[in-house]
């Protein structure tokens, strides 16, 4: 018997050929104009050539005969990543028109693929979005949270690539740290390089290549001693660099940062518990920018997860 598949909000924007070759990657493209052409494959009951592009709701006819090739699961997207995950990128999206999306991007979720990375969001973000041309204009580490910008077509990308390089875009972030930290507010100036700190560049090993890393910071509270909450302001973009200076310059990893970090220690009660995430405290908070279409300066800001959230208003921290 044939099977009737409703399409989901998801897979809204494919093309009927590219939905099938997702499902079904055992059917070679002539059977399925075949099918076309003798009424076997109908969107809504109705005749199809095969390019159609499908929207939410739709109800896709797939033939017996299909039965014969290897079926992708209905949840599957034929990539690393399941419709589920689409979904649930697409509930982190706060701001979305023609030129750019931005995203609050989960911790754990990789930026860009990989060796090894099963699931990214710049392949998520490229089915999530088939008729742009999505590209990615700046960076979080994968244990960040927070705000990912992504253009959505080629002047967009060059516009802002060009914003994040001259550092005309400007983004904060929130973190808690491990420790306490002297000075209270102040810019963090020195060189990094393959995870090392160096506050003399002469000091770096011959024939490396450092890199300066400037940070401004405010600490916005502190708890017993033991924990401070921070608000960063990055004014260059080097790998790892807010944690580096955490763990290095201020003495005072971000909990959570089990490479630069240390042992959180057992502070047991309420609090010990809350901590207990092997998530990284370090959230992409606010970000300011020229919108790449209109030319006028947006600034976003995003809500902190939910691991981050308790924790910070246990300790009754201010936001800034």
């Amino acid at each position: 018997m044939a099977e009737f598949v409703k399409i989901s909000k998801v897979e809204e924007g494919t093309r009927l050929l590219r939905w099938f070759l997702r499902h079904y990657p055992g059917m070679p493209q002539r059977e399925f104009y075949r099918l076309c052409r003798g009424g076997q494959i109908r969107i809504n009951s109705s005749r199809c050539k095969g390019m159609e592009v499908l929207t939410d709701g739709d109800v896709v006819r797939v033939p017996p005969t299909l039965q014969s090739f290897q079926k992708v699961s209905k949840t599957e997207t034929g990539e690393k990543y399941s419709l589920s995950d689409l979904e649930k990128l697409r509930k982190c999206i706060i701001h979305n028109d023609a030129d750019i999306v931005v995203f609050n991007k989960p911790a754990g979720l990789a930026v860009q693929g990989g060796t090894g990375i099963k699931k990214s969001i710049d392949k998520m973000v490229a089915a999530m979005f088939p008729y742009d041309k999505t590209s990615l204009v700046h960076r979080l580490d994968r244990e960040t949270s927070g705000l990912l910008v992504v253009a959505k077509n080629q002047k967009a990308a060059q516009n802002l690539a060009k914003q994040f390089q001259s550092k005309i875009a400007h983004k904060e972030y929130l973190a808690l740290l491990q420790g306490t930290v002297a000075t209270k507010s102040g810019v963090i100036d020195n060189y990094v390089i393959k995870g090392h700190v160096f506050e003399d560049v002469a000091k770096a090993p011959k024939d490396s290549h450092p890199q300066r890393a400037i940070t401004e910071y405010k600490v916005l509270g502190e708890a017993s001693g033991l924990l401070t909450w921070v608000l960063f302001s990055p004014k260059t973009g080097r790998t790892h660099q807010l944690r580096l200076h955490s763990a290095y310059s201020l003495g005072a990893p971000i909990v959570g940062d089990d490479l630069y970090g240390i042992t959180r220690g057992d502070l047991g009660g309420a609090l010990g518990a809350l901590l207990k995430t092997q998530k990284l405290f370090l959230f992409a908070y606010k970000i300011t920018f020229r919108h790449p279409g209109t030319g006028k300066t947006i600034t976003l800001r995003a809500q902190l997860p939910d691991f981050m959230q308790s924790v910070v208003s246990f300790l009754e921290f201010k936001m800034p």
